[in-house]
């Protein structure tokens, strides 16, 4: 099969296709003919070895110390199922599915290996591959940071970079939960944002968001640079400051000052379920999730696709479509699409 290869860290032309052998199928696993994937931050991150303050140690372990452990990127798939172990029950080959690989990564390939009990689900029936994809790294991130503060009708969320992966998504849960939504994000994904629930948008090129008068029941850091002793005063008594991304001393301290502040400051995503992803498929067949996804690109052009995604200006998602797949519609909110472009 094909995939998308790197074997030391760096730029985008580090990636290329390559032949690899098929995955083989074991008895709990589920091989999928994968249609779409994204390029994601967390790709870009594992890719360049770019992380947070004090955390190289731990990204070595993660992924890898002088090469990488896991050769193939990509956090999420769309597919189509092709093959199931002995033992798998919940799956059988033909299904839709859209799945979250997480941190074993192996999206980037034209087929990948998941178990069972990792975060699968049907595919929204109402969704191309490509669209469907866009609900699962940033939604499941979302869901998960959300979850923990339960914002309830009427509160007051904050997300902080609420044009990326993430943003979006948690724009559009905090909204749809009720909750009054602010975004930060440039001038020009203000219309963008406000078309996804917010009912404020807040330009960071214009304005610094910290010294503004409102106060807030969550604030969802998508950014980090938004670290608790820089927006402290804009949180509410019992609010909850969600760190999508942290650095070591932010990751450190979060549970002392949890205890000693009253404030939920919180790190940590929790780990995927199929019961998260099946969640998102509801909403989004219900109208209630609309997939973002700013360009598409082929497989054969990953590089291109991760030298956009190194700007650090995508708008939603980057979608990687590899051979066999559909092509797109217009069902997703789009921004200048290569296949708009062509």
């Amino acid at each position: 099969m094909r995939a998308a290869v790197y074997r030391r860290f760096g730029g985008p032309d580090t990636v290329r296709v390559v032949n690899v052998p098929r995955p083989a199928v074991g008895p709990d696993d589920v091989l999928v003919r994968v249609h779409a994937s994204t390029v994601s931050a967390a790709d870009h991150r594992a890719r360049s070895r770019d992380v947070p303050r004090g955390l190289w140690l731990l990204a070595a372990f993660g992924i890898g110390a002088f090469r990488p452990k896991r050769r193939v990127l990509g956090m999420d798939i769309a597919g189509v199922v092709a093959a199931v172990g002995r033992d798998v029950t919940r799956f059988v080959p033909g299904d839709e599915v859209i799945a979250m690989p997480g941190p074993a990564f192996g999206g980037h390939a034209e087929y990948a290996r998941l178990r069972q009990d990792d975060a699968i689900a049907l595919k929204p029936r109402t969704m191309t591959f490509e669209d469907a994809v866009t609900l699962v790294f940033g939604g499941l991130t979302a869901h998960g940071f959300l979850r923990q503060a339960a914002p309830v009708p009427g509160a007051s969320v904050l997300v902080n970079g609420a044009s990326g992966a993430v943003g979006t998504a948690a724009v559009q849960l905090a909204a749809h939960a009720g909750a009054q939504v602010t975004g930060v994000c440039s001038g020009r994904n203000r219309q963008l944002v406000a078309s996804l629930g917010a009912e404020r948008v807040i330009d960071y090129t214009t304005t610094e968001f910290t010294t503004d008068a409102a106060t807030y029941d969550v604030i969802v850091d998508c950014v980090g640079n938004a670290p608790y002793e820089r927006v402290r005063h804009l949180l509410r008594p019992g609010g909850a400051l969600l760190l999508v991304i942290a650095d070591l001393p932010a990751i450190l301290r979060a549970p002392i000052r949890s205890r000693r502040t009253g404030h939920r400051i919180t790190v940590d995503v929790g780990r995927p379920t199929a019961d998260d992803l099946a969640f998102l498929v509801r909403l989004a067949e219900a109208g209630n999730y609309r997939p973002v996804r700013d360009r598409t690109f082929d497989l054969a052009d990953v590089a291109e696709a991760h030298r956009y995604v190194d700007t650090g200006h995508k708008r939603g998602n980057v979608v990687l479509r590899l051979p066999g797949g559909p092509e797109p519609t217009n069902t997703s909110i789009q921004h200048h699409s290569r296949e708009a472009a062509s």
